[in-house]
């Protein structure tokens, strides 16, 4: 094998492994904030969740579950 053909595919085998990395490092990026949105969703959700119930506890008479055994 002549030296041209070894230094090509050398520079082939270092530019295929490079591809390669990147789109892995790419994924593994995409992957984490796609986690973060979700992370994010259910905290925008648990806001939601307790601003309604702080509306309806005001609009609302609420009685905890001990008293209605009572009445």
């Amino acid at each position: 094998m002549s030296t041209r053909a070894k230094a090509t595919l050398a520079a082939s085998l270092a530019f295929s492994s490079f591809i390669i990395w990147a789109v892995h490092y790419q994924q593994s990026r995409e992957r984490e904030d796609m986690f973060q949105g979700v992370i994010r969703d259910d905290a925008q959700e648990f806001r939601e969740s307790s601003r309604k119930r702080e509306v309806y506890e005001q609009v609302q008479n609420v009685v905890s579950s001990d008293q209605s055994n009572k009445i």
